[in-house]
């Protein structure tokens, strides 16, 4: 088992900075794919970004290419999600997955383990 446990959450300004961590214990994440989802309000979860084992490979939604970016300390057991030029459309409950396989997916269902959220919000 893994448990994930986010944090960095808050409440910043259009433009600002945040940056999220997910902390994992239970296992070494050191060979799952990771990734960062997350759901707005009155809207379905989406895929944000995805990092593969090594770090040497990454995917991000359109909608943050050029603004976020995704890295992992396997020797920490945590990944980050470094979020530059937020957006209010970016308001939402960030999630932490981890995936006990190679291919890096977008898929939500392909994740095996799930944290429970932090809460990032955008003011205009």
């Amino acid at each position: 088992q893994v448990q994930l446990v986010e944090s960095g959450g808050g409440l910043v300004q259009a433009g600002d900075s945040l940056r999220l961590s997910c902390a994992a214990s239970g296992r070494t994440i050191s060979s799952y794919v990771m990734g960062w989802f997350r759901r707005a309000p009155g809207k379905e979860r989406e895929f944000v970004a995805a990092i593969s084992w090594s770090g040497r490979g990454t995917a991000y939604a359109d909608s943050v290419k050029g603004r976020f970016t995704i890295s992992r300390d396997n020797a920490k057991n945590t990944v980050y999600l470094q979020m530059n030029s937020v957006k209010p459309e970016d308001t939402a409950v960030y999630y932490c997955a981890a995936r006990n396989g190679a291919i890096l997916t977008t898929t939500p269902s392909s994740y095996d383990y799930w944290g429970q959220g932090t809460q990032a919000t955008v003011s205009s």
